[in-house]
């Protein structure tokens, strides 16, 4: 089995991201939730199209980037053109340390653990 991402053609990332290496906005971390704000239309890239269709619901980053099969720090660079062309808003959740006495129920795990937590679901 082929790990997304890792075995994709660099031309491909390259013309999808039209040769940037970062997003325009730093607005976005692995658990953003992003939500359209309109239909896909046409002159829009696949992969767009596909984010706005899977947004109608408020969707993480990380499983925009799963559902794509592209990596995450492309997917932040597709999400940054949709945000600035208004298709797109983010919600940021709360953080803080779950382990922090205290802390509200909603509140997330460090990125360490999420990080673990991925390579966990990518060795399945």
């Amino acid at each position: 089995m082929s790990r997304s991402g890792r075995d994709e053609d660099p031309d491909r990332l390259y013309t999808l991201t039209g040769g940037r290496s970062k997003p325009d906005y730093e607005s976005f971390d692995f658990v953003t939730l992003v939500v359209s704000e309109s239909e896909p239309t046409s002159g829009m890239s696949s992969e767009q199209a596909a984010i706005l269709s899977m947004c109608r619901a408020p969707t993480a980053v990380v499983e925009i980037a799963a559902e794509l099969r592209i990596p995450v720090g492309i997917t932040t660079i597709l999400l940054s053109d949709l945000l600035h062309a208004g298709k797109i808003t983010v919600r940021h959740p709360q953080i803080g340390k779950a382990t922090t006495p205290g802390a509200p129920w909603n509140s997330m795990p460090d990125t360490t653990t999420l990080e673990k937590v991925l390579v966990g679901l990518r060795n399945i």
